[in-house]
């Protein structure tokens, strides 16, 4: 079970994905040097610090009594030197005591925090969520007293959305905010689902709260968002007496047993407003889609995770005769099949990697690209793509620690291994943070149609480009016109999405979103391999057979997704419950 932070991977998506370009004409304070520093820097903490709890925190798991919660051993240690090495403020603004570094480098760190310890990193992800809200939407006394708390990770901040009653339907919820009468609030009601909601790893937690005012409008158009913190806030910045709000109970889980999901009680609990009133799901929408993007980076880290560990075993393990020289008993690694499955994994893995940082690049070029026209273009194929990066790299989190049970056998099936571990932890990720069904609605409902389809269409037309490129090389060709196919497959399904709109496109949704991730992971992988073609380096060089194992098994299949995409809902409305279950 051992780990080592995948530092040169990292660094290589990296630069494919566009952040020297962008350090160059964002960062000019920022070094080539300083970046290296930083990633092996944190290479070594989630190496040293954080790998060595993740089999002991998934053992113990965090507990609960008396309505509070401890962490697993080791974590809250752990959560203090995370902070006061300052991985918890990378990219916020120095105003706030951040470093502002780019959003693309946090991403790469979080990446490693993830594939170290997946339930330590749920933790400062909710907090950067946090940072984001409160930084565009918290009043003067929020960005005074809290924000640079939350910066610093002395304090950690959670999303209070869930409700026993209202999932993803948030018109639903019936927590409520009463006016005090001095100017702030008081919320009754209860959340579910709260990560990291109470431990004792920071002096006190953020807790952003949807709820509802007594006389606020239905639906979602009357939802407000609220601070809700564990200890009062006084004026000075000091700690007052412990608010109403406490966790009822800690959910027992698949996997991620070392965060603690709370039930969240809030019986008038102080809290102040966030924004404006009846805005307040717009408000969270920053800290949701901050969180998505974090959660496909999440999920590239737990598949980084069990192909490591699956690897090492195959290494490792004896059986059988070699494929190549004979030898017996061989690793398994020599079985032609074992092998073939590990490039697959390898490959998605980058392939997801690179959807991810490459998303990251463009929310910075959103913020800081030099002209309107620049920040705008950058803007929407970031909100185009942070769908894709949610939830083709959350599937590929589950398929990939999927296939590392497999390579182990019969031994993946036994908890000693650890290879179970990751396939448990894996399989939240297409779940939270908006389904993966979610994340297709809103890039076929929403995102495909900015511009009336042309964000979609300008990133087709660049991958078409870079299919042409890869034909240029003889040892490429063939993975060239696979991607120029998947283009086409993805131009061809994204017309008819366009074209039918509602109740069909909403059917052929998921495996549209598939069809996207598909050809633009190998748009990614294409990259990647263009760029290590003209070095004679070994690992370099071993970019381009990934690429033709990836053009093969996957690219190859995306014609194919075209027909699932447009079959058209006629047959799921006329199918009955009754001859589904036989």
């Amino acid at each position: 079970m051992t780990f080592r932070a995948p530092v040169r991977d990292i660094a290589f998506a990296l630069n494919v994905a566009g952040h020297g370009d962008l350090v160059e004409t964002s960062f000019p304070e920022l070094d080539a040097d300083t970046v290296a520093a930083v990633l092996d820097a944190a290479g070594a903490f989630t190496t040293e610090v954080l790998a060595p709890l993740n089999w002991a925190g998934d053992q113990a798991g965090a507990s609960h009594a008396d309505g509070k919660v401890t962490a697993a051993p080791g974590f809250a240690d752990a959560y203090r030197a995370f902070a006061e090495q300052g991985w918890n403020s990378l990219s916020a603004e120095a105003e706030h005591g951040g470093q502002g570094l780019p959003k693309a480098m946090e991403l790469a760190v979080f990446e490693m925090v993830h594939a170290a310890n997946m339930a330590f990193g749920l933790c400062p992800m909710l907090t950067q969520a946090a940072i984001e809200a409160l930084s565009q939407h918290g009043t003067a006394r929020q960005k005074r007293l809290v924000l640079p708390r939350l910066v610093s990770g002395e304090w950690t901040g959670t999303m209070n959305l869930t409700e026993p009653q209202a999932g993803s339907d948030l018109a639903a919820l019936t927590t409520r905010a009463e006016p005090d009468g001095n100017g702030g609030y008081k919320l009754y009601g209860q959340k579910i689902f709260i990560t990291w909601g109470d431990h004792d790893a920071a002096d006190n937690i953020c807790h952003l709260v949807l709820a509802r005012l007594p006389d606020a409008p239905p639906g979602v158009k009357g939802i407000s968002l609220f601070l809700a913190t564990k200890r009062a806030v006084l004026d000075d910045g000091t700690l007052g007496e412990a608010n109403r709000l406490w966790a009822a109970s800690i959910e027992h889980k698949l996997g991620i047993h070392a965060s603690p999901t709370c039930v969240m009680m809030f019986d008038g609990a102080q809290a102040e407003l966030v924004g404006e009133l009846n805005q307040g799901l717009a408000h969270m929408f920053v800290m949701m889609n901050a969180a998505r993007l974090q959660v496909g980076v999440e999920g590239v880290g737990i598949a980084e995770r069990a192909f490591q560990q699956a690897l090492a075993y195959a290494q490792d393990r004896t059986q059988g005769k070699s494929a190549w020289g004979g030898a017996s008993p061989a690793p398994i690694y020599d079985h032609p099949d074992v092998r073939r499955t590990l490039m697959l994994m390898k490959a998605k893995i980058e392939a997801a990697r690179g959807i991810c940082f490459m998303t990251g690049v463009l929310a910075d070029h959103a913020r800081l690209a030099p002209t309107p026209e620049a920040r705008a273009s950058a803007k929407a194929r970031q909100d185009l793509l942070t769908p894709i990066a949610k939830a083709w790299s959350t599937d590929v989190g589950v398929e990939v620690a999927s296939l590392g049970v497999q390579v182990h056998g019969g031994m993946g099936f036994i908890e000693e291994t650890g290879a179970a571990q990751h396939y448990r932890d894996a399989r939240i990720g297409p779940i939270y943070e908006g389904t993966n069904g979610i994340q297709a609605l809103d890039l076929a409902g929403r995102k495909l149609s900015m511009g009336e389809g042309s964000v979609m269409d300008a990133l087709c037309a660049e991958m078409a480009m870079t299919a042409e490129a890869l034909t240029e090389r003889a040892d490429l060709t063939e993975a060239g016109r696979r991607l120029a196919e998947g283009v086409r497959a993805l131009e061809a399904a994204t017309d008819w999405m366009l074209q039918n709109r509602g109740t069909p496109s909403a059917a052929g949704a998921t495996p549209y979103l598939k069809l996207a991730g598909d050809v633009i992971g190998g748009f990614v992988l294409a990259r990647q391999a263009l760029a290590a073609a003209a070095s004679d380096d070994p690992w370099m060089q071993a970019r381009l057979p990934l690429l033709r194992l990836y053009a093969g098994q996957v690219l190859a299949g995306a014609p194919g997704l075209v027909a699932a995409v447009t079959q058209g809902a006629g047959d799921l409305e006329a199918v009955s419950a009754l001859a589904l279950a036989g």
